[in-house]
């Protein structure tokens, strides 16, 4: 995945963005992997929750906490969000 400053390899689990190395999780990675796989497309909670952790019953927190933390580190400016879009009440899309 690449969309302006920032580039994802996700087979050699690397970020940079503006040229620079960024630290991610494995979660992180497989976040991103999941939005970036549907880029323009919204993924609901309960598909990323499937396709990150598999099965389990999570609540909408623990993805908000990880989302919160990707665009902490990704993202130019947190508050206002141009690589990882929320939809209120159903849930992420990475624009395309």
């Amino acid at each position: 995945y690449e969309k302006r400053d920032l580039r994802l390899d996700f087979r050699r689990l690397e970020a940079t963005r503006a040229g620079r190395p960024v630290s991610l999780t494995p979660t992180e990675f497989r976040i991103l992997r999941t939005l970036a796989r549907r880029a323009g497309q919204v993924v609901t909670i309960e598909e990323l929750v499937e396709e990150v952790w598999g099965k389990v019953s999570l609540t909408d927190r623990v993805v908000y906490t990880h989302i919160n933390n990707i665009r902490n580190k990704i993202e130019p400016r947190p508050r206002k969000p141009r690589f990882i879009v929320g939809v209120r009440g159903v849930g992420y899309r990475m624009e395309a």
